[in-house]
């Protein structure tokens, strides 16, 4: 999915006058459910975005940006709702959320990728704050990382990106959302239970709808669950894990020269690349040897959609044995999916109105319904395409390498072994290369960066292709 937008003047857009009308500031159900689920289960998942600077930083530009960058949809904090039931609000957090964190000492260039790593794993928090941080490292061969991370309860990837970009050209956007604790609880209470009220017949449809789909997959509820091989002893179950993460640079005319040679295009060779690597941490099924990807697709057209995650998802089957030979099977695959996709509404989305009246304790089962799908073994696959080349100029000028990735905060082994594992793969061509973060466990295995970087260049190598493993 390219990010494609026009070349702006520094502007401020204007906040809303007396007279417009009120924005929506209810979170969308999805929006919803996402935080729900972040405080049921103490996951958090967040977007990073890091650049790497190998000429001087113009560190004026990166504190503009600092401020810039507060505004729009990452300005805002989610404000509970007093009723249990009730559905959540967005208030205003304009500007930076956290001061600039600059590095105490320079570190070695081979620890940039822990860096990255330490700078994901710092709280945020969309609720109390801050929703997003800004850090800047000098390395001791005279490069600088400055990285962007940020909870995906306030902003998806797409919007991050657009987000980025706004603030790199020195737009600042007013959403017009109200001040924390406008509301007294009296008149809170009565409004949100109205709201309710008001929402009963969409909840009637909803509970039909379920109720359809629980009879279509009764057997799939009947059927036990796969036993998933755990490799953790009876004294770590609840520890947390830090997931593998790396980055991976091609050069673009590499990159298509070799899409091409397959019969395939750039988004094909990343989904074949994906399948090919999952096929080397043993995420393929059990019953055909293919790889199941969950390709995330962006519903988002502009910054004027205010959902913090505007995203729908395609589901499709890959061969992995053969993308290093032809891709061109694999390209009608993914299209026919992503149609699919956009024809056929996913079903258990349709369920989400139902989420604010979900016990806690219930909701935690939730998460296998949208995320299990232990024995499909799922590779979630993200391509962003060609990106606005604004986003590479944190300081006004090209920075040699950009990554983009997704990571995760507080994941208990239990819970990851439990679905099989995990793997992530987000790529988008920026800078002329394309990027790709990776994220990767694998229940039993050697779950280190070594190993992932390993598994990398195999990969790379399959598809004769050659490039920078942080």
């Amino acid at each position: 999915m390219a990010i494609q937008i026009r070349p702006a003047r520094r502007r401020f857009l204007r906040r809303p006058s007396c007279g417009d009308p009120r924005p929506e500031d209810r979170l969308a159900f999805i929006d919803q459910a996402t935080y729900q689920l972040m405080r049921t289960t103490g996951r958090a998942q967040l977007m990073q975005c890091v650049w790497v600077y190998e000429h001087p930083v113009d560190f004026d530009e990166v504190r503009r940006f600092h401020r810039d960058f507060g505004y729009g949809l990452a300005g805002r904090r989610i404000e509970r709702s007093p009723l249990p039931f009730g559905r959540h609000r967005w208030v205003s957090s304009e500007g930076p959320a956290a001061d600039i964190d600059f590095a105490e000492r320079a570190r070695p260039r081979a620890e940039l990728s822990d860096w990255a790593d330490e700078r994901a794993q710092l709280a945020v928090d969309p609720e109390w704050g801050p929703g997003w941080h800004l850090g800047v490292l000098p390395m001791t061969d005279g490069s600088t990382a400055v990285s962007v991370a940020g909870s995906h309860c306030l902003i998806d990837g797409v919007g991050a990106l657009l987000t980025i970009v706004d603030a790199v050209k020195g737009n600042t956007r007013h959403l017009g959302y109200p001040a924390p604790k406008s509301r007294t609880r009296l008149r809170a209470m009565a409004s949100d239970a109205r709201h309710t009220v008001q929402g009963m017949p969409e909840v009637g449809r909803t509970l039909v709808a379920a109720a359809k789909l629980a009879y279509r997959h009764r057997d799939d509820f009947a059927r036990p669950a796969a036993a998933q091989p755990l490799s953790i002893s009876a004294d770590d179950g609840e520890d947390t894990v830090v997931m593998p993460a790396i980055a991976i640079y091609v050069d673009l005319d590499d990159w298509d020269a070799c899409a091409q040679s397959l019969g395939g295009i750039s988004y094909s060779l990343l989904a074949g690349f994906a399948a090919k690597f999952a096929e080397r941490m043993g995420r393929v099924r059990a019953d055909d040897g293919a790889v199941t990807l969950l390709i995330a697709l962006s519903d988002r057209t502009s910054l004027d959609d205010t959902r913090a995650n505007a995203m729908a998802f395609a589901n499709v089957s890959l061969d992995p044995t053969s993308v290093t030979k032809d891709l061109s099977g694999s390209r009608v695959a993914i299209r026919q999916a992503l149609k699919m996709s956009r024809d056929v509404p996913d079903e258990t989305l349709q369920l989400l109105p139902l989420v604010p009246l979900v016990p806690k304790r219930a909701l935690k089962h939730v998460v296998e319904l949208f995320f299990g799908q232990a024995d499909d073994l799922p590779v979630s696959c993200s391509n962003l395409g060609d990106i606005d080349p604004a986003l590479g100029r944190l300081d006004g000028t090209d920075a040699e390498y950009v990554l983009l990735r997704g990571v995760d905060q507080h994941v208990s082994r239990q819970a990851i072994e439990r679905i099989g594992g995990q793997l992530v793969v987000v790529g988008g061509r920026i800078n002329g290369k394309i990027s790709i973060g990776v994220v990767g466990y694998q229940p039993g295995a050697e779950n280190t960066k070594t190993h992932l970087r390993e598994v990398a260049a195999q990969t790379l190598a399959a598809f004769d292709l050659s490039g920078v493993i942080d």
